[in-house]
């Protein structure tokens, strides 16, 4: 459980006041709220660069909030960052949606921006990652790299388009692979994810996708100690061992960040519910194992240059 609910103003050395926001647009301070911490180097990190990209770019004051797991704790920190005179305001998950639909009544100066929820109210936005195609362009890597023809998927919820995408991904380079799916009904129950991978390698799998970005890194660290691939998921993961993951399927939270402040900066951000994907320059392929072959990592390439320019996965 994280402890620390202070607030951070987020300074850069090169900034000689850190009181004035120097926008010249609609965007004037920026908020991030978090449920746990932005120190997991996956999900909650990728939300801290991304106000540290809209802080250099717009030079505007930039806050963030650990630990605002609950509506009563978001909403003093709402009440927070309006004092401070934030008018966007990022809640880093689901969860923030229903939150942010209840309180942006009563701060209609402020525009709240939730994910993979519905954004009722007219100031407030929630993102989408499509992640059907990156799942499916993983799948593909796996396909084409397992031994055994035996892939397992550990998801975290059984709604994630990625997981399907993998599924069909896997099947569409290799129909002769079994692949096995499990969930953990959560995204950082890592001890969940180790007793489900323990039974995957019972079973001769030598890839696994760990599609949870609380439980990836010690899933991979493990497939690691094993000798065995992984396909990593939401950053790219290849510095936890070339040899060991193929590739990762990368939503560039940090750069969606700064595509929504600067829509909102010129007025231009729409309410409601919005999807974006590889074209959208936010989705792509992490770095290639020097494991897989050249050729295949063309036919990847090709691919998914394919799909941005006419919407079309592989058939």
């Amino acid at each position: 459980m994280v402890t620390r609910f202070g607030i951070f103003l987020l300074c850069l050395v090169m900034l000689s006041s850190c009181g004035q926001s120097l926008s010249s647009g609609e965007l004037k301070k920026v908020g991030l709220l978090v449920p746990e911490t932005v120190n997991d180097q996956v999900w909650g990190t990728k939300g801290y660069k991304g106000m540290l990209k809209i802080q250099s770019r717009f030079n505007v004051d930039v806050y963030y909030k650990e630990g605002m797991n609950s509506e009563a704790i978001v909403g003093r920190a709402v009440k927070e960052f309006n004092q401070k005179g934030v008018n966007l305001i990022f809640g880093h998950g689901n969860e923030y949606a229903e939150y942010f639909n209840n309180l942006s009544d009563k701060y209609p100066h402020i525009h709240f921006i939730s994910f993979n929820g519905d954004a009722i109210n007219e100031n407030t936005t929630s993102l989408t990652f499509e992640a059907y195609a990156m799942g499916f362009f993983g799948g593909m890597v796996a396909g084409h790299m397992t031994k055994t023809n035996q892939i397992g998927i550990i998801g975290a919820y059984d709604w994630q388009p990625e997981i399907r995408g993998f599924y069909e991904g896997v099947k569409y380079m290799n129909d002769q692979v079994n692949v096995d799916i499990q969930y953990t009904d959560s995204w950082d129950n890592d001890q969940k994810a180790l007793s489900i991978l323990d039974q995957m390698l019972k079973n001769d799998i030598d890839v696994v996708y760990p599609a949870g970005d609380g439980y990836n890194v010690p899933v991979i660290e493990k497939v690691k100690e094993n000798g065995l691939f992984a396909i990593g998921f939401i950053s790219d993961q290849s510095d936890l061992g070339q040899s060991t993951v193929l590739t990762s399927t990368v939503q560039h939270v940090d750069h969606l960040y700064e595509v929504v402040a600067e829509k909102f900066n010129k007025g231009e951000l729409k309410s409601g519910n919005l999807a974006f994907d590889f074209q959208d320059d936010v989705i792509s392929l992490g770095k290639f194992s020097p494991l897989i072959d050249a050729e295949f990592v063309k036919l990847i390439n090709d691919s998914i240059q394919t799909y941005k320019k006419t919407g079309e996965l592989p058939q």
